[in-house]
């Protein structure tokens, strides 16, 4: 029995009929010769061999009677792999597009928190013969950084289709906790989080402090929460999703970083800034005032290397400078204000929200983002960020699993009220896969952003080339 972190718990609790709190991993899988039939009995076989390296996917949540602390993972006396695994046909004429249509409908559900929170869909019907694997899995899970770690436990750099060794533990159920023993136990845990809670509060106004002794100091401010325009990405949210994936070279946008002198991310930025600057104005409301966007961000800890579950993350709000024509001079812009965003986050402390994050109740928490969803309160000021944006490390060589070829790699996050769209930049191999989810209401077809997307990079190819 483990009990949740306080952030682990915001995602778990800050669900709602429309806001969904998973996040999708998609896989396009190429069998290579004498793989043999790529059936879904091989597919539950081949997964359910590879649990143990999985350990997240057998634990389920146990809510502690009245709310009284964060839930409790256990590990499920009633497992059972094949209520996980589900299978879609991808319609003709099978393309990326009607891949993107299906799992606009897979991520358009909620996940059954009766059950361990994942699933993973096997989409049969792609043109070219590959297979897609979309796994579902919700956020309070795990984070970018342990999703990746989970990857790297299942896949291989090598094609080799040996099964992997056996568990060095063999995996046992635990019996669901009694309601004595998760009061008793929460009772014990809140009492150690209340020695923490004075010092928390020192090590805040502390950072408080070095933030206006900065800005004090002629410091230029930072980005903050709430600075860019209402538009029509930014209302209540409904159940259905839209999604699209795009695939762009990795060496042109690592070409256009070392041109610039910036980082990987600015550029990611940059282009999304620019996808959307477009977006919109297709759309006839390009506002005057730059978009913004909110970045989560990992907090480093010290089981970093080897972690394959739970959160640390942080948030950082940018401006996407989309009021500046010229796509290098925003660029530019953008690297100087991600550059103040970042020294200050560290100068209040990168730690600091997550670890506020135990002390948020989860009765009350859960009801506020109910009520919040429920009154549309979110198209009725000025949202926290217009975009969610994301940029995740990933392999840089090919993987392979059971005897088969990770051809491409997607990745989204959940969107939330008043933040209508997430885009999300995975890097895998010789390719940066991008992925958008979006509130189907507010964008019906995500491919459009998908389209903006690959004309606002070309933009910036050229705008460096020339400069």
């Amino acid at each position: 029995m483990q009990r949740l972190s306080g952030l682990d718990a915001t995602f778990l609790h800050g669900e709602t009929p429309s806001i969904h709190m998973h996040t999708l991993k998609v896989a396009v899988i190429e069998p290579l010769p004498g793989s043999g039939p790529d059936t879904f009995e091989r597919f539950r076989d081949e997964l359910a061999k590879r649990l143990h390296l999985l350990p997240p996917f057998r634990r389920r949540i146990v809510d502690v009677p009245l709310g009284f602390h964060h839930p409790v993972w256990i590990e499920d006396p009633d497992f059972d792999i094949t209520y996980h695994l589900r299978s879609a046909a991808i319609p003709a004429p099978g393309g990326m597009r009607e891949v993107d249509d299906v799992i606009a409908d897979i991520a358009s559900h909620s996940l059954d928190h009766r059950h361990p929170l994942w699933e993973v869909w096997r989409l049969e019907g792609l043109a070219n013969g590959a297979m897609v694997y979309v796994a579902k899995i919700h956020h309070s899970v795990a984070d970018g950084v342990a999703a990746a770690h989970l990857l790297a436990n299942v896949m291989s750099a090598h094609n080799e289709a040996e099964d992997p060794s056996p568990a060095v533990v063999p995996w046992h159920p635990e019996p669901v906790p009694s309601a004595r023993t998760l009061l008793r136990d929460a009772l014990k845990d809140h009492l150690r989080t209340l020695f923490k809670f004075v010092p928390l509060v020192w090590k805040t106004l502390m950072g408080l402090w070095r933030l206006v002794r900065h800005q004090l100091g002629g410091g230029t401010p930072a980005p903050h929460p709430f600075e860019g325009p209402s538009t029509s990405l930014n209302r209540g949210l409904t159940p259905a999703r839209s999604f699209a994936t795009a695939d762009v070279p990795l060496a042109e946008v690592l070409a256009i970083k070392s041109a610039l002198g910036v980082t990987l991310n600015d550029v990611v930025l940059a282009v999304v800034g620019g996808t959307l600057r477009r977006f919109l104005e297709q759309r006839g409301e390009r506002p005057s005032r730059s978009l913004a966007a909110t970045i989560p961000v990992a907090t480093p800890g010290v089981d970093d290397d080897a972690r394959l579950a739970g959160n640390r993350l942080s948030n950082l709000f940018t401006s996407l400078c989309t009021d500046i024509d010229d796509p290098v001079e925003r660029v530019r812009a953008i690297h100087d204000k991600m550059a103040v965003a970042k020294a200050n986050h560290e100068r209040f402390g990168a730690s600091i929200m997550l670890e506020w994050a135990e002390y948020v109740p989860p009765r009350p928490y859960s009801m506020m983002v109910r009520l919040y969803a429920r009154t549309g309160l979110a198209a009725k000021h000025r949202p926290a960020a217009n975009a969610v944006v994301s940029n995740v490390r990933g392999p840089s060589e090919r993987l392979y699993v059971a005897g088969t070829r990770l051809r491409s790699l997607y990745s989204v996050g959940p969107i939330v009220e008043g933040i209508g769209i997430n885009i999300t930049a995975w890097s895998y191999a010789d390719d940066l896969a991008f992925t958008v989810l979006a509130s189907r209401e507010s964008v019906p077809d995500a491919h459009g952003v998908t389209d903006c997307l690959r004309e606002s990079l070309s933009e910036l190819s050229r705008a460096v080339s020339t400069s």
